[in-house]
């Protein structure tokens, strides 16, 4: 398996797609526990009946969408951004990198905030010192010893000997210390609150989306799409349901501040021994999201400079997600989720159309021997992107926010996840279709007519 961590963009070899339905699901399980989810509930302001509703809608959509984006990342056996050749054009796939390389450079900032956060204080209470950017230091070199392990080695090294018993452990210690006191009667049908119940639902599908760039970096590496699909998608779906349900009891009973998640870490502190050590367990488990985010832009960046090392990359992505931890201070980042849900969520329409135009299955060609651009899937990406920011009406983005204020929104809210994923999904199918339809033509017309005999 020493090979694994350096393998790049060229499709993984049956010798490699080791990893099975319980390794995959265990991966995913570790990485779905995170404290920046657990306060996004904040953001709800809707009573805990309609927020755990919202929930369960959200992660049914998006763990649907993230298992089939797991499926064709097995299927194909390439990175993620590798794969969007096939839909947009080897030049076209370079957008899509280029923002995922973003989101995984901004959530790896985050994380390694939060983790070092949680190591502060637990030092702390046991020494009496914090040094935070000391520990932001240690856990971006951490993230890097991870990310050079590869999906293999992180599974069968770290994952299954120390972080699945961390997570069990901090599940345990976290349901009990946010229902403990709670009056779930009380938050059940309280009023006064004015959130949106669709936007609560984007929210729940934007977090779970955001992997769905990632997902196939690992799904390579899977034994087949059937233990893929079940792995991602129940793996994933468990910890969603667990941090928004719990998390929306978290925040009405004990009033959280969505803009500053450090603040959780505060609150567990004050305990005892249990305290001390669930704080721990938290912060290894935040450290799996770390290493998705530093393995991932590396390996996203391969798509756009695929003759650098990867190790090299694995290195630099660490280092400039190190010093962003450095810095910058954490603050609200559900608007950055809901805009790459307006990225992803229609990006994902394009793959999974054209992908079933092909016959569920992309060949070697299909990737690689791709056109420059494909005009149609990308002004389908775009027109989708269009569709989510308009009923989604984003905030605080200057002109563009002006612009989508004055076109007319329908009365009734249903949310844009959905909608923006068909329109960009039929677009899709419909630019293919047209293509196929004009290439069989060419093709009809320079076929040489028969001579009269």
């Amino acid at each position: 398996m020493e090979d694994t961590p350096q393998w790049g963009i060229e499709p993984v070899p049956d010798r490699f797609q080791v990893l099975g339905l319980l390794d995959t699901t265990l991966l995913w399980t570790n990485l779905g526990i995170s404290l920046l989810v657990l306060v996004l509930p904040a953001y709800f302001d809707l009573p805990l009946r309609d927020a755990l509703a919202a929930t369960l809608v959200g992660a049914v959509i998006g763990n649907g969408m993230l298992a089939v984006a797991a499926l064709i990342g097995a299927d194909a056996r390439v990175p993620t951004m590798v794969l969007q050749r096939a839909p947009l054009g080897r030049r076209g796939s370079y957008l899509a990198t280029g923002l995922n390389v973003l989101q995984c450079l901004g959530w790896a900032i985050f994380e390694l905030i939060v983790i070092a956060t949680a190591a502060g204080l637990l030092c702390d209470k046991l020494f009496g010192f914090e040094a935070v950017w000391l520990w932001k230091l240690v856990f971006g070199g951490v993230a890097a010893v991870l990310a050079l392990l590869g999906p293999v080695g992180f599974v069968r090294r770290f994952v299954r000997k120390f972080a699945i018993w961390a997570v069990l452990a901090s599940v345990a210690y976290l349901a009990w210390w946010i229902v403990d006191g709670a009056n779930l009667g009380h938050m059940w049908t309280e009023g006064g609150h004015k959130g949106s119940f669709w936007i609560a639902v984007d929210t729940v599908v934007a977090v779970t989306v955001s992997w769905a760039p990632l997902v196939a970096d690992y799904t390579r590496f899977s034994r087949g799409r059937r233990s893929a699909f079940f792995g991602v998608g129940v793996g994933y779906l468990l910890p969603t349901l667990f941090q928004f349900g719990f998390g929306s009891i978290l925040v009405l009973s004990r009033g959280v501040n969505p803009d500053h998640p450090e603040l959780i870490l505060t609150a567990i502190a004050g305990g005892g021994l249990a305290a001390a050590l669930a704080l721990f367990a938290l912060t290894v488990d935040e450290t799996d999201e770390a290493f998705a985010n530093v393995y991932s832009g590396a390996v996203s960046t391969q798509n756009l400079v695929p003759r650098v090392s990867q190790r090299a990359l694995i290195v630099g992505a660490a280092i400039l997600a190190t010093a962003g931890a450095l810095a910058i201070d954490m603050r609200s980042y559900q608007r950055f989720l809901l805009l790459l849900g307006a990225v992803f969520v229609p990006l994902l329409g394009v793959l999974v159309a054209d992908w079933l135009l092909k016959g569920a299955h992309y060949t070697r060609a299909d990737v690689f021997d791709a056109p420059a651009l494909r005009p149609g899937t990308i002004a389908a990406w775009l027109i989708g992107f269009g569709a989510y920011e308009w009923l989604a009406q984003p905030a605080d983005l200057g002109f563009w926010t002006r612009l989508l204020g004055h076109l007319p929104t329908p009365s009734y809210q249903f949310g844009a996840s959905i909608p923006s994923f068909l329109v960009a999904f039929l677009l899709t199918a419909a630019a293919v279709k047209l293509g196929s339809a004009r290439a069989q033509a060419t093709g009809t017309r320079r076929e040489p007519r028969a001579r009269p005999g």
